[in-house]
């Protein structure tokens, strides 16, 4: 049995953002195909995700320099223990789907303040006398992402700054299979958004079957 992290990052529901209807088409066909697998929804807009502030580096830097937690002031000692909870959860996982919109042509913050909390030295990846290696060699990713525009291929392609940020970060992580499915060009294309749509859903579904 696999345990697979369903990792959201839209304030909206499947009903109004089409990242979010994909990704629960995606999702409903892997429980068909996997019924035996733990699915964890993670919805970063209903978390706590803390972001790396002053507290966090001070409290880090205590622990590194021998202090107990039960010494780090109670807003060190949460955000700390909240961080540590997250990339805990992730390492603990098979398999990662990432849903997002792109908003400025990178993700909302909620999803790098995830991120960041998961680039974690000795969790996540290590430092070698060789640079950093990747921990998480025996995982799996993929992300769905939506736009207005066309960014994934053609002349805006540049632009693209979420799904490949994402691709550096499991590289980094030495995830080895890491996967897009892109739904865009809606705003661009409205009298096609509806078809757009469905073709992205058939190609989620039909990916679903091999995560």
């Amino acid at each position: 049995m696999a345990t697979v992290l369903y990792i959201t990052a839209h304030p909206h529901d499947h009903q109004t953002s089409y990242s979010m209807a994909v990704g629960k088409e995606f999702i409903e066909a892997y429980r068909e195909a996997n019924p035996s697998d733990e699915v964890i929804a993670l919805d970063l807009y209903n978390s706590d995700v803390p972001q790396i502030d002053a507290d966090v580096f001070s409290g880090w830097g205590k622990l590194r320099s021998g202090s107990s937690f039960d010494q780090l002031s109670a807003s060190e000692q949460a955000k700390v223990q909240r961080l540590n909870d997250i990339v805990e959860q992730y390492i603990a996982a098979d398999k990662y789907v990432y849903v997002s919109p792109m908003w400025n042509f990178s993700f909302p913050p909620v999803l790098k303040a995830y991120i960041d909390a998961i680039c974690i030295a000795g969790k996540t990846f290590k430092y070698t006398e060789n640079g950093p290696v990747g921990l998480l060699t025996d995982k799996k990713a993929i992300h769905i992402q939506a736009s207005g525009g066309v960014y994934s291929e053609g002349p805006a392609a540049g632009f693209e700054s979420g799904h490949s940020f994402l691709k550096k970060i499991m590289m980094f992580h030495g995830v080895p299979s890491f996967e897009g499915i892109f739904v865009e060009g809606m705003a661009a294309m409205p009298d096609k958004a509806p078809a757009i749509k469905e073709a992205a859903i058939a190609k989620a579904k039909e990916a679903a079957k091999r995560f």
